[in-house]
């Protein structure tokens, strides 16, 4: 299903770049165009997640020089079942985090300063969970491809008042079907953001959950997440706009803004749904309980070495979630590894 959505997605961003062409130049125009579609489409197939990390500036770490972030990706992706992602951060202080690559074998994760300082550990783990889901349902690959062809389209409707406007070309519009381009193209390249369903995000919280093991753990931090970005801008995405659906939360200061156009589902109802699924899976834990056999003489407590009943020993309460495991220092413990990026 994953392979004939991407095929079908490259297919409609191409017949919009043959599109976009002939109101600019004709068929020729059109030719053209096509031409820069397929060479763009192969290009985004390879290089598509290394623009992205590039256009945010991220840096690779690893267990030397982020040790505690390493170790939380590295637990859920063999949870996950899935090779070990190349793992990155992005100074940045807005809270956020995506996934890319064209395949779970080649994929990358990233999270930002600002997550790792603003979320408590079992939040961050969420977070990468439900990063993992969309590398292990293969969102990546389109997610990535849309991101770098979204852009295109709206760059060759930025051309076109510089490529349209000439007589001698084979434009059967004239200067109508160039402003038609010029306008139509940044549309189209916003409604393309919308194809990517924005039912993929509510199936990664869903995996994502199940992954990490707890869904209020992700309900908290799309919250936290959701609020900092309100406050806190994001230069790189804002110059980048194609790329904001890769995010679990909408980067562009502008969201609410355009809410109708929203490449992500409401926060609240995200929440809602995890908050429901929690609910479910209490319930199921509690049938279970209720369901379970009665206790037999030989399930009684044992005796202990001399010959009395061995207490049972008291229930480990849980630790409570650090509001920051990583202190001022993002990266892991200044203790037990080398100066970081951001030390």
């Amino acid at each position: 299903m994953n392979t004939l959505r991407t095929t079908m997605l490259l297919a409609a961003m191409t017949a919009l770049f043959m599109g976009v062409g002939f109101l600019i130049g004709g068929s020729g125009g059109m030719i053209i165009a096509l031409l820069i579609a397929a060479g763009t489409n192969l290009f985004s197939y390879w290089n598509a997640d290394k623009m992205v990390l590039s256009m945010n500036r991220a840096i690779e770490v690893d267990e030397k020089n982020a040790p505690e972030y390493y170790a939380i990706v590295q637990a859920l992706a063999k949870q996950a079942g899935l090779p070990m992602p190349k793992t990155y951060l992005i100074d940045s202080p807005q809270p956020n985090a995506f996934a890319t690559g064209r395949n779970p074998e080649n994929a990358a994760v990233a999270a930002s300063t600002g997550l790792l300082e603003r979320l408590s550990h079992e939040e961050v783990a969420a977070v990468m969970a439900h990063e993992l889901a969309h590398v292990q349902h293969r969102d990546t690959l389109t997610m990535t491809i849309v991101a770098t062809l979204a852009g295109a389209i709206s760059m060759l409707g930025n051309f076109a008042f510089f490529f349209g406007g000439s007589r001698d070309n084979n434009n059967p519009f004239g200067f109508v079907g160039v402003l038609v381009a010029m306008l139509v193209a940044p549309f189209a390249a916003m409604i393309v953001q919308m194809a990517v369903s924005r039912t993929r995000e509510y199936e990664a919280d869903r995996r994502g959950a199940e992954i990490c093991g707890h869904p209020l753990w992700l309900a908290s931090a799309l919250d936290k997440i959701a609020r900092g970005a309100e406050r806190i801008p994001n230069p790189d995405a804002e110059r980048n706009p194609a790329m904001a659906h890769l995010f679990i939360i909408n980067p562009l200061s502008g969201e609410r803004m355009d809410s109708l156009f929203s490449t992500h589902p409401s926060t609240e109802n995200r929440i809602a749904a995890l908050q429901d699924m929690a609910h479910a899976m209490g319930g199921a834990s509690a049938a279970a309980r209720r369901e379970a056999p009665a206790p037999t003489a030989a399930d009684e407590t044992p005796a202990g070495p001399w010959g009395k009943p061995a207490e049972p020993a008291p229930p480990a309460e849980p630790a409570p979630p650090k509001p920051n495991p990583w202190g001022r220092n993002p990266t892991g413990p200044r203790n037990v590894r080398p100066k970081g990026p951001w030390s």
